[in-house]
């Protein structure tokens, strides 16, 4: 989420990021620092479809007025669910709330659990979930609400 803001505020140079935050700061972890690579860069693939979904969950009320972190969080927690078939898609919605709850407003937690809640039912709906593996943990519950 720091690299996906220092881009944005700093003009959206991604290799500048990953050189000068993911790399630094992530030196003594390879997985991790693979990982957040990788995030960021399918994160930043994949915004304009992420910000298109956001806007479908949040009408008469303009994204750019979202706040930044909170606009971040929900794009990371939707790419997860599209492109990375291995993360539960709880898992993602459950960091996201948490990282909102200790960098972003009061409100924003249960902001964006509404938002992806709803964003995660649609993506199920419209069949555009592909989990596998760990991915599939807690999918029957999402099924059965879709069902009904």
């Amino acid at each position: 989420m720091q690299a996906l803001y220092a881009f944005e505020l700093g003009g959206g140079d991604a290799e500048h990021i990953i050189e000068t935050w993911l790399k630094p700061n992530l030196a003594e972890d390879p997985a991790g620092l693979e990982f957040a690579t990788s995030l960021f860069l399918r994160v930043l693939g994949c915004a304009e479809s992420a910000d298109e979904i956001i806007s479908s969950h949040t009408t008469n009320w303009d994204i750019s007025r979202i706040a930044l972190i909170d606009r971040l969080l929900l794009r990371m927690a939707i790419c997860e669910m599209l492109t990375f078939e291995d993360i539960p898609p709880k898992v993602s919605i459950n960091e996201a709330i948490e990282v909102a709850k200790r960098y972003s407003t009061s409100k924003s937690g249960k902001f964006i659990n509404g938002i992806l809640d709803a964003v995660l039912l649609d993506l199920q709906r419209e069949g555009r979930l592909k989990k596998a593996g760990r991915g599939l943990i807690g999918m029957d519950s999402i099924r059965d609400r879709v069902a009904t």
